[in-house]
């Protein structure tokens, strides 16, 4: 006897092949297509709905806040059913606890909270043993973040490490790959990853190799110099012979517009060298993260808290203005980026809540002050712990990235708490995947679309089980009304939920219906090497 019976349904199976009217079973959590004359304990008529695979999150920092509802909603609500964290460098684990609010203000931008236990995180075999009790809707896989590494062993240090070091580095990665971790993940932007040279990221890359696993790099620019950094990124695949995600592939800054060209070209000469190389991306002109990533990585030495002190002097504020306003500054300078402060809405200030939803242009006339020194304030107010939405992209290099084959969805969402203004990423792209590439724009078919969000990344991402409604396969699935279907999050209502979609499911469970969380939390930790 089937479990469950989805009927009548427009069947978008995950390859990228036309869509079919069928039936699909379910029976303990996994997929039968052999549904003839099969009894089931309920039955679904699906009429005048698609059916697809579970989406995949090829880019979350989730991780961060596993186990919160909230962090169930934003995902679970948009058929989110897999996501893969400790993205850009960020893990929460490992953890040398000497150093541990080194990591929590690091991490701040993903989280305002962290588990009670997290200074027990010192390998990820003990991660894992709370992240399979914390209650998830989701399945969570999760990379280990160079800035996790470094902080563990070095600190902030703006220096290369020793030998010893860099062996204590390798040693926790190791252990990390052992129990299940995808891979490696940098963040080439945030100190303290932006001060490691590309030899140190390869010979960290090749620890992972041996266990199947993948580099991820939120790269060293996204803008003037994105070139060089797919030239750099690819490299360390190539040297540490290990595929390699391209973290949310994009182009900042008007000037910058049209190098997609040439890193795709890049991607495309490595595919056709043996290399994996694959892009994430999320469907939006606009990015986000920390606020003070506008401030130049040098001043950072000593981490982001001792950053923000040191902005309370003038004669550093004069000299960081200096350094900001300066295009030949050699850093990937967002508030260029974004064009000036007419471009950064600030999404997030605890301290300076007045701020959130404005820009920081807007906000200086309100309160009468030089946007330079609202900026430097705010910074302070927060001890360095806010964010921001950077207006830096155009449709036409999104699309032109997004069309690329190489190239599957994401969000890279960031939500601190219920409610939270952020990036409307974190609750809608993957419901805007399908309107803004498929019904508004028309540079998909759906069965693309869908292929982008489920069966490609499965296979990039070697995700057994996962991506396809097949025979056998994990029932995890979303059922929608494309009709209906509409991604409601915006830049001023950034949380607000998605239309349309109908029901989602996890090994066969009902994690979503009509509209909210079911309070089922089937998701598991996944383990790479252990499926």
């Amino acid at each position: 006897m089937l479990d469950v019976l989805i009927q009548n349904a427009s069947i978008v199976d995950g390859t990228g092949v036309p869509a079919y009217q069928g039936s699909v079973g379910i029976r303990e959590g996994k997929l039968t297509l052999d549904v003839d004359n099969q009894p089931a304990r309920e039955t679904i008529d699906a009429a005048g709905r698609v059916l697809a695979p579970g989406f995949i999150d090829a880019h979350s920092h989730g991780d961060l806040i596993l186990g919160e509802e909230f962090a169930r909603l934003c995902k679970t609500s948009q058929g989110i059913t897999t996501e893969i964290g400790g993205q850009c460098g960020l893990s929460i684990a490992p953890v040398n606890p000497q150093r541990l609010e080194l990591l929590q203000g690091q991490l701040a931008v993903g989280a305002l909270s962290f588990p009670k236990e997290m200074d027990e995180f010192t390998s990820f075999q003990a991660y894992c043993a709370y992240g399979d009790r914390v209650p998830k809707t989701a399945n969570m896989a999760m990379y280990i973040g160079h800035s996790t590494l470094r902080i563990a062993v070095m600190g902030f240090d703006n220096r290369e490490p020793t030998c010893d070091e860099l062996e204590q580095m390798k040693a926790l990665l190791r252990e990390a790959m052992e129990h299940g971790a995808m891979g490696l993940s940098t963040g080439l932007i945030y100190t303290p990853c932006c001060y490691a040279k590309t030899e140190e990221i390869v010979e960290l890359a090749k620890v992972i190799r041996p266990y199947g696993g993948i580099y991820a790099s939120h790269m060293r620019n996204e803008s003037y110099a994105v070139v060089e950094a797919v030239r750099e990124t690819i490299d360390i695949g190539r040297q540490a012979g290990v595929p390699v995600f391209i973290s949310h592939h994009k182009v900042c800054g008007k000037d910058n517009w049209g190098l997609q060209k040439e890193t795709l070209r890049l991607i495309h000469e490595a595919r056709q060298e043996g290399i994996m190389v694959t892009s994430d991306q999320y469907p939006y002109a606009c990015n986000m993260t920390h606020l003070n990533a506008c401030v130049p990585p040098w001043h950072f030495d000593q981490g982001v808290q001792t950053m923000a002190e040191r902005l309370k002097d003038p004669a550093t504020r004069q000299k960081v203005r200096a350094e900001m306003e300066d295009p030949a500054s050699p850093y990937d300078n967002y508030y260029r980026n974004a064009g000036g402060w007419e471009g950064v809405l600030v999404s997030s200030s605890p301290k300076c809540p007045e701020v959130e939803g404005k820009t920081i242009a807007q906000y200086a006339k309100e309160t009468g002050r030089d946007p330079f020194e609202a900026f430097f304030d705010i910074l302070v107010a927060n001890q360095g712990a806010s964010s921001a939405v950077y207006s830096s992209m155009c449709d036409e290099d999104v699309f032109a990235i997004a069309k690329d084959e190489n190239t599957v969805v994401g969000t890279d969402g960031l939500t601190r708490k219920p409610g939270e203004k952020g990036h409307p990423r974190a609750y809608g792209s993957f419901p805007r995947a399908i309107c803004y590439y498929v019904k508004e724009n028309g540079i998909f078919t759906l069965e693309e679309c869908i292929h982008r969000m489920t069966g490609l990344p499965a296979e990039r991402l070697m995700l057994p089980g996962k991506g396809r409604i097949a025979e056998g396969y994990d029932a995890d699935l979303v059922l929608f009304d494309l009709e209906r279907l509409r991604d409601r999050a915006t830049y001023t209502d950034p949380c607000a939920l998605t239309e349309g979609l109908d029901l989602v499911m996890v090994a066969g469970e009902p994690v979503w219906k009509d509209g909210k969380l079911t309070g089922k939390t089937p998701g598991k930790l996944l383990r790479h090497n252990q499926r």
